[in-house]
């Protein structure tokens, strides 16, 4: 099996390095923002879009208008990259994977370049050598295993990372685990069929009144002054702190889960559209809009789309499979005698079926109920049937 895995670790350039750094980040993020430009005045135009190749032959002609020659002192692959990056948010876009590409703004989005090519690496002096950067040394935590196919510089709140993208073939793992559901939720992050809770974290809400109040400071500087720039450093940081600890927390939980467990049910929920505001328009106004909004940050600060996307890699590296069921009726349904009402759901965290009596956790019958209709997803797959769409414990005369 071919494993494509990328290594990341901190930077630690000198002076000089650091101020290329900036600059590589800014010519790639001013080729990438020409290019979009070009691209929409062609639309605009009714002339057909350039493809890669021909945006690299206009960006020739820019690094030869004397404006623009300081884009001979970035290295080429890097800006190449960029117009690669642009090619591809036009692909995500047209098959509706992504919105159509922004402008990238100084101080707004991620800095970042990549080589494809050209580098070096000394893992037993811990260092890299990069193009027009010469070698940097990096904070090694681990080893870098496989063949390096690519290395992409990013910047993050002031510091400086390097991401190693490795390609190499391992043995198919075979997993020795069982099958687990799993239920998500706020108060309880993660419940498993089998009992085992996960408690959130809630990085977001530890932090929140720090976070508010060194806002509230640099919101009273001067604008781009000496000390506004000193205050948003500060805040920068305290949001690299809430997301650093939410990431630790759902490695971790994924981890435990993928390890000891060779089918791993989940629900299959649009976090997207769960956390849509309630605001409404000036017409319609929405109703419940506080409460709305505390559970749309409460329900992004758990990061269940993160929680998902590593699981299923995770799961796939461990010999293991995810399987996405649809999230209709799971804290509804009686996992005994599989009636399903609104009733069930006495309280928050209370299920009393209405039918026969059962009663237990509310999210740990969730995680049960998605547990079965992972089952029933399973064996639909395997026999090419049509997969049913309740919570996998029972199926109507009309269905």
């Amino acid at each position: 099996m071919q494993r494509i895995q990328a290594f990341k670790f901190e930077l630690m350039p000198h002076g000089k390095q650091t101020r290329d750094l900036r600059r590589f980040a800014g010519s790639c993020r001013f080729v990438y923002n020409q290019a979009l430009a070009m691209q929409k005045a062609r639309y605009a135009a009714g002339e057909k879009t350039l493809g890669y190749a021909e945006c690299c032959k206009v960006m020739a002609t820019w690094k030869a208008d004397p404006a623009t020659l300081w884009l001979r002192e970035t290295p080429s692959q890097a800006l190449q990259q960029s117009l690669k990056d642009l090619e591809r948010a036009y692909i995500n876009f047209f098959e509706g994977r992504a919105a159509f590409p922004s402008f990238k703004r100084k101080g707004k989005s991620s800095d970042s370049f990549r080589y494809p090519q050209g580098y070096r690496l000394d893992q037993a002096n811990s260092r890299l050598f990069l193009p027009k950067l010469g070698w940097l040394r990096y904070r090694k935590s681990r080893e870098v295993l496989g063949t390096v196919k690519n290395v992409t510089v990013s910047q993050c709140g002031g510091t400086w990372f390097a991401a190693i993208q490795t390609e190499r073939e391992v043995d198919v793992p075979v997993h020795q685990g069982g099958a687990v559901g799993i239920d998500m939720g706020i108060v309880r992050f993660a419940t498993l069929s089998d009992g085992t809770v996960f408690e959130p974290l809630n990085s977001f809400k530890r932090l929140e009144e720090t976070l508010a109040k060194a806002q509230r400071t640099m919101n009273r500087k001067t604008r781009f002054g000496k000390n506004w720039k000193k205050a948003k450093a500060r805040v920068q940081r305290i949001h690299i702190k809430i997301a650093n600890a939410r990431r630790d927390a759902l490695n971790k939980t994924s981890t435990t889960i993928s390890k000891n467990h060779a089918m791993v049910c989940i629900e299959d929920l649009q976090v997207a559209n769960m956390t849509a505001s309630a605001a409404g328009t000036m017409a319609a106004p929405g109703t419940n809009v506080r409460a709305k909004s505390g559970l749309n940050k409460a329900i992004l600060d758990q990061g269940w789309g993160e929680f998902r996307r590593q699981l299923e890699y995770k799961t796939a590296w461990n010999g293991g499979h995810l399987i996405a069921v649809p999230p209709q009726n799971t804290s509804r349904t009686c996992p005994r005698c599989g009636h399903v009402a609104k009733e069930n759901r006495q309280t928050q965290a209370r299920f009393a079926c209405v039918d026969c009596g059962y009663e237990d956790n509310a999210d740990l019958v969730g995680a049960i109920n998605v547990l079965r209709a992972g089952h029933a997803r399973l064996a639909c797959e395997v026999s090419g049937a049509v997969r049913p769409t309740a919570a996998g414990t029972h199926r109507s005369d009309s269905a």
